[in-house]
């Protein structure tokens, strides 16, 4: 769900439209079974609150469209990768940003980006959706670097990142974190989920209106989807869906995250 409509790119200084740093070991662990706990909503199944900020929150921000006062559009997440400076959203998030410095801010809340403002200088998006904006690749990446920071720092080091999981079980439990554009700080919802279809995931939370396109959907503390696909996530606030990751989701990361040197 996408409220502000933003052209496609694998580097930013070409255009991106549509609802550096230092080597680290190699992190990438693409897993289908996972057992690090993720903070479901304590107040239940199918039921949103505002999200608690925690190490799970931390690594989870708003898009902005330059700086904190141009207003948040979608949301993202980060992912490991070797070099620590990879973000997971939905494609028709960064299908569109020609010539606009995009920002994500990890951890943001009530006007304060305590982990600092991250650039976005690069992405990577299937060409499906490119092609003919195909809902089952509305998953993204893009790689990050610090807007004025030090150099060498990566965002990973900062607030550690998600593990990508593919091949999840039909009906898993998934907790949802984004930032609707009209709030100041994410919500979270966790419910069971069920199969649209065999390449869509539905699930019954409310209030995930526009802004919260690319939220992380978290399955044992790992991210199986990001909010989009059909509808460009839904139309209905209380209804969210995201592609299933299978082996082009999969392709996308390794090309984003996986250090080739």
């Amino acid at each position: 769900m996408i409220q502000h409509l933003l052209p496609r790119a694998c580097d930013f200084a070409r255009a991106r439209s549509r609802r550096a740093l230092r080597i680290l070991p190699a992190l990438v662990a693409v897993s289908t079974l996972l057992s690090v706990p993720d903070a479901a909503a304590a107040s239940g199944f199918g039921v949103t609150s505002r999200a608690v900020p925690d190490a799970v929150a931390a690594r989870v921000g708003p898009l902005f469209e330059g700086s904190l006062d141009d207003g948040h559009f979608c949301t993202a997440s980060v992912v490991r990768s070797d070099y620590g400076d990879v973000i997971a959203t939905a494609a028709h998030c960064l299908d569109g940003l020609d010539g606009e410095d995009a920002v994500f801010a990890p951890g943001y809340r009530d006007g304060v980006a305590p982990y600092g403002l991250w650039r976005l200088t690069g992405s990577y998006i299937a060409p499906e959706w490119t092609d003919s904006e195909d809902p089952d690749d509305d998953i993204a990446f893009a790689t990050v670097a610090p807007l004025g920071g030090a150099e060498g720092q990566n965002v990973q080091d900062v607030v550690g990142g998600f593990r990508v999981a593919v091949a999840r079980p039909d009906r898993p439990t998934v907790t949802v974190l984004g930032y609707p554009s009209n709030r100041e700080a994410p919500l979270r919802c966790a419910n069971v989920t069920t199969l649209l279809s065999g390449t869509q995931r539905r699930i019954d939370c409310p209030d995930l209106s526009g802004g919260t396109s690319g939220s992380p959907w978290l399955v044992d503390g790992a991210l199986a989807g990001v909010l989009g696909g059909y509808e460009a996530g839904g139309t209905d606030p209380d209804v969210s869906y995201s592609a299933v990751l299978g082996e082009q989701a999969l392709k996308l990361y390794r090309e984003a995250a996986v250090s080739t040197e």
